[in-house]
């Protein structure tokens, strides 16, 4: 059985050039460099002001037109800078999927953040969140943003999930005892189905890794948008619990609102599940820096 990150086409950076020259000339000569690899997307930069996103896989191109649809009409609104896909490319010969250019947002990906440096970016996020969380559902269903059709909430079916990746993890030596410990301990809290029906325009998939930071290790920027969809605001608020010290959780809700306790067990249930699979597709990637930012992330998750 073939990993579920393997790719089932890399495009070559020949024909991704010849593909944005042909379809926006006014990029052209146009200079290309690997600029990374996703679950779903080959990445490149162009011209050193832009990004280009290629479908590797054939559930990506779904996930991207909804990020085509939605983001021209999101971006504006929201108080982080987010990709705005102004160049929307058509598939060719010997290439059967659409692709997205965006211009390319300032920032890095985060690494070795001090708590004092991630405190920085609290009230940001929480303005950032309440704002999406406000967008009209059905402006979102207009623009065709799907409902969650994935049971992200869904205990029964995550849980055993999550436990099946913590032996896996557990097996590679990504997770120590005290680890494997406290993790089985926050577990054991979750058993009951989650029963808060709330709806929201979320991210999806809202953490450490699709995230950039400024110098000053404030978030600087929010991307990769393919999973958007209708559904518990939970989904999103994970990062509260993968990124925020939790001296700083307070004053998120505060700026963002109060929300049930039930909301805040499945939003930090979702930030240990996304980690742990972070830390296996870090590993698998020989991705140093991903998993120590995973295991640094899980330690925050599992603070109370």
């Amino acid at each position: 059985m073939s990993s579920p990150w393997s790719p089932e086409r890399v495009i070559s950076n020949e024909k991704a050039v010849m593909m944005i020259e042909k379809q926006f000339p006014q990029l052209k000569p146009v200079s290309i460099q690997v600029f990374g690899e996703g679950f779903d997307n080959s990445v490149f930069l162009v011209n050193e002001q832009f990004v280009f996103r290629f479908p590797r896989r054939e559930i990506a191109v779904n996930l991207l037109r909804v990020e085509n649809r939605l983001l021209p009409v999101a971006a504006p609104l929201l108080p982080i800078p987010v990709p705005d896909p102004i160049f929307q490319g058509n598939q060719e010969e010997g290439y059967p999927w659409p692709f997205a250019g965006y211009k390319l947002l300032s920032g890095k990906p985060l690494s070795c953040l001090t708590p004092e440096q991630r405190m920085l970016s609290v009230e940001p996020l929480a303005k950032f969140l309440k704002t999406l969380h406000a967008f009209p559902i059905n402006e979102a269903e207009k623009l065709g943003v799907p409902y969650d059709e994935l049971g992200r909430t869904d205990i029964f079916k995550r849980k055993p999930m999550l436990e099946a990746n913590i032996e896996k993890a557990k097996e590679l030596g990504l997770i120590g005892e005290q680890e494997q410990e406290r993790l089985h301990l926050f577990l054991s809290t979750v058993w009951k189905p989650f029963e808060d029906d709330s709806k929201t325009l979320v991210h999806g998939d809202f953490h450490i890794r699709n995230m950039l930071v400024d110098d000053s290790g404030r978030v600087s920027a929010v991307i990769d948008w393919g999973d958007a969809h209708i559904g518990s605001p939970a989904i999103d608020l994970s990062i509260v619990y993968s990124f925020i010290p939790a001296e700083g959780r307070d004053y998120f809700f505060q700026l963002y609102g109060n929300v049930t306790p039930e909301i805040k067990m499945i939003a930090r249930f979702r930030a240990v599940y996304s980690l742990i699979m972070l830390l296996l597709y870090g590993d698998s990637q020989k991705d140093e820096r991903l998993v120590n930012e995973g295991r640094t992330a899980l330690g925050l998750a599992l603070d109370n």
